[in-house]
């Protein structure tokens, strides 16, 4: 089986994303190729060929010319899957390169079962197995879903693309989004509260405790769907990534998309009552309990101090 990799590349710098979609093509045991619209000063660290296009010359944002350089090395490469990261690039190029290959398309991959992919449904709630009828599949990676086991290492072998085909689509660079709300990109310690609090009223609790420590107060998405805490306090893909001292989950069952926002953090304690709930497995201490009469109780023992 061979995969095309199609990684990123943004204001001059490889991202770090495009390393997920290696660790993809290992656990699948693929032979990989990647391609890339951007830079020999900037080039992935990978063993294998990489068909790089001028980013100066093709636009770090240009559909049109970028789903024809790459459909021309798929035409020549013919994976059996294309790989992209589930990012604002991929969400508009894979649909693209899908339709003109008449290929499968699956979002949001978090994982592998015997060479199947794994997406999340019901809100991520629960995780169905997709396995395309046609001869070539394009999938999308979520974020923090696949990861190298070490650091990269390699040098690829360069295969210069160009194409004659235009566009419409000028790019002017990128804009900040505006600030507003809680900024938790910058906080040392950051309690936050999953679906497992129960009801809007018990945020009051996760807010105590974040404020006995003097951090902030964050939320998983279920929370902030169900309006209980403002988008701002969101924690993960779709929400703000984080890299706090401390870092305390309450009642966060730890779904990839969240996990891929707080996994840097630099300790991490997860309160739940369901001592196999993954956020275990990324937890430094797991407390096995009832939050609603353990972070009190933790609260109070803090202020004391």
């Amino acid at each position: 089986m061979k995969a095309l990799l199609v990684a990123e590349y943004r204001d001059g710098q490889l991202l770090n994303s495009s390393y997920e979609l290696v660790a993809f093509a290992q656990q699948l045991g693929a032979e990989s190729a990647m391609f890339l619209v951007g830079s020999e000063s900037a080039l992935p660290q990978y063993d294998g060929t990489l068909y790089l296009a001028d980013s100066e010359k093709y636009s770090e944002f240009n559909p049109a010319v970028h789903k024809q350089l790459l459909l021309d090395v798929i035409a020549k490469e013919q994976p059996a899957v294309v790989v992209f990261s589930h990012s604002s690039y991929g969400w508009d190029l894979a649909p693209r390169i899908s339709l003109a290959l008449d290929a499968a398309h699956v979002s949001e991959v978090v994982d592998i079962i015997d060479d199947v992919p794994v997406a999340p449904v019901c809100n991520s709630k629960l995780r169905r197995e997709v396995k395309a009828k046609t001869g070539q599949t394009v999938v999308t990676l979520q974020a923090g879903a696949f990861g190298l086991n070490s650091d990269p290492v390699g040098s690829p072998t360069l295969e210069s693309i160009d194409t004659d085909a235009a566009g419409q689509v000028t790019f002017d660079g990128y804009e900040e989004a505006e600030a507003g709300g809680a900024d938790l990109s910058k906080a040392e310690v950051i309690v936050s509260a999953g679906r497992g609090i129960g009801k809007p009223e018990n945020l009051e609790i996760i807010e105590g405790l974040a404020k006995s420590l003097k951090g902030e107060y964050g939320a998983s998405r279920p929370v902030v769907d169900s309006e209980w805490a403002d988008h701002s306090r969101q924690v993960g893909t779709t929400g703000q990534t984080v890299s706090p001292k401390l870092y305390v989950a309450c009642g966060i069952s730890g779904a990839i998309q969240h996990l891929a926002g707080m996994k840097k953090s630099e300790f991490v304690v997860a309160i739940n009552t369901d001592k196999d709930a993954p956020i275990g497995e990324v937890a430094d201490v797991l407390v096995v309990a009832d939050l609603k009469q353990f972070v009190p109780a933790l609260t109070e023992k803090v202020q004391a101090l």
